[in-house]
């Protein structure tokens, strides 16, 4: 399973303050939601939401019978990194559509244009502004694991994924 969710990206050390955040003891969403906006200081549920259902893809966070749990694990930002590959959409094909040069988030979209179902296109009335915006988020996130590099507005591939 992939997941949807790119929250507002944010540093490593932010993720694992939200891993930090929940409980070991499983508790319901709101309140998991409510504990990572108080220790975190995001501005709402809403956004505390976002973040936890990132933890979830990320194995930070896990979801059982009764409720949301952090997870034991403690995995390396290389891990995190993987992870973020292979269980958010659109991740791997944002990384793979960074050439070995330089590319602007637009380039990028384009690139990943086709990746984008039907029903989402639907959506929204200006699609490919929110894609573009997801696209952004994308490269950021894949930046802070260290899978692009960002110079100015560009993103190029590191030395590891090209």
């Amino acid at each position: 399973m992939r997941y949807k969710v790119v929250p507002e990206p944010r540093s490593v050390r932010f993720l694992r303050d939200v891993q930090a955040a929940l409980p070991l003891v499983p508790g319901s969403v709101e309140d998991c939601c409510s504990r990572i906006r108080d220790r975190t200081g995001l501005a709402s549920r809403d956004i505390a939401r976002e973040y936890l259902t990132f933890a979830q893809a990320l194995g930070l966070a896990a979801e059982g019978d009764r409720g949301f749990h952090r997870t034991r694990e403690d995995p390396s930002n290389e891990e995190l990194g993987e992870w973020f590959l292979e269980r958010v959409f659109g991740a791997r094909e944002v990384v793979e559509a960074v050439e070995d040069g330089s590319n602007a988030v637009d380039e990028v979209f384009d690139e990943i244009r086709e990746l984008v179902p039907r029903w989402e296109r639907d959506r929204h009335s200006d699609w490919e502004s929110e894609w573009i915006d997801r696209t952004e988020r994308l490269l950021e996130w894949a930046a802070e694991f260290g899978l692009v590099a960002r110079s100015g507005e560009r993103y190029r591939r590191t030395a590891s994924q090209s």
